[in-house]
């Protein structure tokens, strides 16, 4: 019994280590869902504000997005490329009476229009970020906000870098501002 519990714990440690070798051609991460203390250091390092459009790519069962509604007062668009994780999403959303302010997609992060966002939130592998780079810089308007966990956009300068823990795992958050960070 000790061998098992012993290997599930190696491999729930190498889970980065794992997801930095994934990858489909528009699959940019395996759905690993942020804490939710995580997901509120995310926005708040982003500053998120009533008004403000938050994009989340890779969008899962769209815990960023409706925390962006529901605590921040912002507007969210949650892309995802998994059907069955959209539908969840979708569901708690009008659920939760937010339908108004809050959609998902189901959709490529690469083939998504992010030009109306104020604030980008992502969750994704380094090589990811690399091929999601061109994408944010193309789209974003100078002012906007990338703000990535655990993984920085290489090349780019964080205008803030916030470390913070999730029970035993220390979450490190970049943000980067277009126009100032590219």
């Amino acid at each position: 019994m000790r061998v098992p519990l012993i290997a599930l714990a190696v491999g729930w440690v190498s889970i980065p280590a794992f997801a930095q070798q994934f990858g489909a051609a528009e699959n940019l991460a395996p759905y690993v869902p942020t804490p939710q203390a995580i997901v509120e250091k995310m926005l708040e390092a982003g500053h998120v504000k009533p008004g403000d459009l938050v994009y989340d790519v890779g969008s899962g069962d769209g815990r960023v997005v409706i925390t962006a509604a529901q605590k921040f007062g912002a507007r969210a668009v949650g892309v995802e490329l998994r059907a069955d994780l959209c539908r969840i999403a979708s569901e708690r959303i009008k659920m939760l009476g937010l339908d108004d302010r809050v959609r998902m997609v189901q959709g490529s992060a690469l083939r998504v229009d992010l030009s109306p966002a104020d604030v980008v939130t992502m969750w994704l592998l380094t090589s990811s970020n690399e091929r999601m780079k061109p994408k944010l810089a193309q789209d974003l308007k100078p002012g906007a906000r990338v703000v990535s966990n655990q993984f920085p956009i290489k090349g780019w300068k964080p205008s803030e870098v916030v470390k913070t823990h999730a029970g035993s795992m220390e979450h490190t958050i970049y943000v980067y501002e277009i126009g100032r960070s590219n």
